[in-house]
């Protein structure tokens, strides 16, 4: 015969208990359960880990894609818009020729703007080593130059 619990009934020779009767349960049975548990929430956690790292490399992927080409459409558009305005300056240039000529000759109506233009670029560039100096004093006493 088996043993049974107290207060169980008896069961015939070679019929199995139901589980939970019968032998006494072990106290590595729920340490089992548990650690099978957690192994499988980990393998769980352990894939979402990875399908969200796939996930962020394409949407990266298809973000930088989608820069790239706003960047060079960006960049079209700039070159357009730098070319046009090289354009109106030179019929500016010209109109201004035309418009002084009866007033001072040609020749005279285009020194009138050749000069007024070489004003313009020295003040461009005055301006421009005048922020040239800002930067290299900004950057002149730097605490890595002096060590």
């Amino acid at each position: 015969m088996q043993d049974s619990q107290p207060g169980a009934p008896e069961l015939p020779e070679g019929v199995a208990a139901p589980e939970g009767q019968g032998a006494p349960p072990t106290d590595d049975a729920p340490v089992d359960d548990a650690l099978g548990a957690l192994r499988e929430d980990i393998a769980v956690l352990i894939e979402d880990a990875r399908t969200y790292a796939e996930a962020e490399v394409r949407f990266q992927k298809t973000r930088a894609e989608i820069a790239g080409k706003s960047a060079g459409r960006a960049l079209v558009l700039l070159v357009l818009a730098l070319v046009l305005l090289h354009i109106a300056l030179i019929a500016l240039a010209v109109g201004a020729v035309i418009a002084l000529a009866p007033l001072v000759s040609v020749w005279g109506a285009i020194a009138i703007v050749v000069g007024v233009l070489l004003a313009g670029v020295a003040a461009l560039v005055l301006a421009a080593r005048r922020d040239g100096a800002l930067l290299a004093a900004l950057f002149a006493g730097t605490p890595r130059d002096s060590a």
